[in-house]
């Protein structure tokens, strides 16, 4: 953007707290200019939508529509917003999605200051913008390729292990052979990096693979 246009920002949180001091932040820093806030997906699409910011800091947990749903609702309706994530998350649960909906960046709200007046900067400009905790992250995912995503039916056997099944129950519960629960099991542990049944369980959640009951 040039020094007579403005970097346009929306801000999309459903804490007014958050709202309130990002767009001081914002509009006390040169060179930028907050038109608006939404407190969940749905309104951030609609402002978005009449608005036309070059920029949306976009939350990931909001009631309604959350931030990911509004992320794909944005792409799907071509809205050109560059959509830079501000969350708390930084789980491959919350990652990955949002950069395959179309995030241009992924940034924790405990970041600094002119981190992230510098990150929108760059979103501005379509460059991506990771924190550096979700960058270690994506580089530790391309080192370790045997820790790729789970199939469905691995993920089924998984969680059928975590709610106490044994391997003959979750066999029973699948229509498969209780051979074949072993081999899912094993293709399992080699995917998590872990030995054994209890481990696999405890990473799945800790990966956000799993999500605890009720």
């Amino acid at each position: 953007m040039t020094d007579d246009h403005p970097i346009r920002l929306l801000i999309a949180d459903d804490h007014p707290i958050v709202r309130d001091g990002l767009r001081g932040m914002f509009a006390s820093a040169p060179g930028f200019e907050v038109l608006g806030e939404a407190a969940d997906g749905a309104e951030a699409v609609r402002m978005a939508r009449a608005l036309a910011p070059d920029v949306i800091l976009m939350d990931l947990r909001m009631p309604g529509m959350d931030g990911l749903t509004a992320i794909n609702e944005l792409a799907r309706l071509g809205v050109t917003a560059r959509v830079l994530v501000l969350t708390t998350y930084d789980t491959d649960a919350h990652v990955l999605p949002a950069i395959e909906a179309g995030a241009t960046g992924y940034l924790l709200k405990d970041s600094p200051r002119e981190e992230l007046l510098r990150a929108a900067r760059a979103a501005a400009k379509g460059e991506t913008v990771l924190s550096p905790s979700v960058a270690s992250w994506l580089m530790n995912r391309v080192k370790a390729p045997a820790r790729r995503l789970l199939s469905a039916r691995e993920l089924e056997v998984l969680g059928l292990v975590a709610s106490g099944n044994t391997n003959r129950e979750a066999a029973a519960r699948l229509f498969i052979t209780e051979a074949t629960v072993k081999s899912h099991l094993l293709n399992i542990y080699a995917k998590l990096g872990v030995s054994d049944r209890a481990a696999a369980v405890a990473e799945a959640y800790n990966q956000g693979l799993l999500k605890p009951e009720g």
